[in-house]
């Protein structure tokens, strides 16, 4: 039996930027971080000639079925098939949280299962093979409207600005930040689902289709990915860094009305009121998470504006997908 850890993330600066088109002709950066939520994939054999399936994937429904051309759950099928399983084993998936949350559950899904696959088999794959071939399944093999940060995260961990030069050539930099500055900066987030579910994949794809319109607004928040690291690694205050996000939000906002809802605007003025620095909705938007960035004494008040909402508590800089069990 085989079993994977992998970490869901959080974007904080120069999402959007990460999409492939938008690459290849500008770069693209995001700052963010693994978190201490992950996703849990158990890969083990069973026998299948004393049953009338040869493949058994479990997730929120549960797959028996002959063949992998028979799985309907599309990314289990191809990632069977990418690794060359095609009979004799038995899938769980098991994740802390919900999908649709805006934290990049979907990736960590795909990077997890591949890696616990590649373990089943006993071969070693690296963190920058699992991030380049979750990208290829998901963009080229699924047709998804994703970009390229998710899976990175998922596979290298940490907390860090992903430097984008095309689809497949990127740079992975962690962020040079002292034990008492991380700490500092986990002080400041906050972390409250908003219980408006949405599926990424409508809000990236307009998002995708108007990449070389929004062009402007996405320099812009490379840029702010780049200050977001002199912020993170200096010595100033981190009301810079609220800054930042604040700045990024508005922008994002403004390329298209599906991104924020009149909820979600409610639920980030409300916020912004009690005193934090700065708001963003986490993922591609239209639902999930909504991250504030709030000094601790003030980490109340916004709670309490918020009282309806769940909060997720989370601790960042998390290790990359990891075999814990083989």
């Amino acid at each position: 039996m085989v079993i994977s850890r992998t970490p869901y993330r959080i974007s904080f600066l120069g999402g959007g930027t990460d999409y492939p088109r938008h690459i290849e002709k500008h770069g693209g950066a995001v700052l963010g971080t693994a978190i201490d939520k992950s996703g849990y994939i158990c890969v083990s054999r069973f026998f299948s000639r004393l049953f009338d399936y040869s493949i058994r994937i479990a997730y929120r429904q549960v797959e028996c079925v002959r063949s992998v051309d028979e799985i309907q759950h599309a990314p289990f099928r191809e990632c069977l098939r990418h690794c060359g399983i095609s009979s004799d084993v038995e899938i769980n998936y098991a994740g802390e949280l919900p999908s649709h949350s805006g934290l990049g559950s979907s990736s960590s899904f795909v990077v997890g299962l591949l890696n616990a696959l590649y373990a089943f088999q006993a071969r070693a794959v690296s963190p920058m093979d699992l991030a380049l071939q979750a990208i290829e399944i998901e963009q080229e093999v699924l047709k998804e409207s994703v970009g390229c940060q998710d899976q990175t995260f998922a596979a290298f961990g940490g907390l860090n600005l992903i430097e984008f030069r095309s689809a497949g050539d990127f740079q992975v930099h962690p962020v040079p930040v002292s034990p008492q500055r991380l700490e500092e900066f986990q002080s400041h987030l906050l972390v409250l689902h908003t219980g408006i579910k949405r599926r990424a994949e409508g809000v990236a794809a307009n998002q995708v289709k108007r990449l070389e319109e929004n062009r402007a607004g996405l320099l812009e928040l490379r840029a702010l990915a780049d200050q977001g690291y002199c912020a993170l690694t200096g010595n100033g205050s981190l009301a810079t860094f609220g800054e930042l996000l604040d700045r990024s939000w508005r922008l994002k906002r403004e390329f298209d009305p599906c991104i924020a809802n009149r909820e979600i605007h409610s639920i980030c003025e409300a916020g912004m009121c009690a005193g934090a620095l700065g708001a963003k909705l986490l993922g591609a938007g239209g639902g999930g998470c909504m991250l504030f960035f709030t000094p601790p004494e003030r980490r109340g008040r916004v709670r309490e504006s918020l009282a309806h909402l769940e909060e997720i508590p989370v601790r960042i800089n998390a290790p990359g997908s990891r075999v814990i069990h083989q």
